[in-house]
């Protein structure tokens, strides 16, 4: 049951991060799993130690949610970071 609750928040905070972004008409359903997975393994890593691991190791609440979209807004920025280089 705990892999179908990483997909379903994994989605929904990607396509959450992807309409920040303006990238939602360039990504599908997979890719945004796997930018709202990835967002919140790097939001937990920059984050976590800010706000004492306990906080956001409790499950999913609000705090987890908001820093795995940060994570993921991150991730977004540094891949049209280096979508834009390989254009020019």
């Amino acid at each position: 049951m705990g892999i179908i609750i990483w997909l379903v928040m994994g989605g929904l905070v990607g396509w959450v991060a992807s309409m920040i972004m303006g990238t939602e008409a360039q990504q599908g359903i997979i890719l945004n799993v796997i930018v709202g997975i990835v967002g919140a393994l790097i939001g937990g890593w920059l984050i976590g130690p800010l706000l004492g691991a306990g906080s956001i190791n409790d499950g999913i609440s609000i705090m987890s949610f908001v820093v795995s979209l940060i994570g993921a807004v991150i991730l977004l920025a540094i891949l049209s970071l280096f979508q834009r280089r390989s254009k020019v």
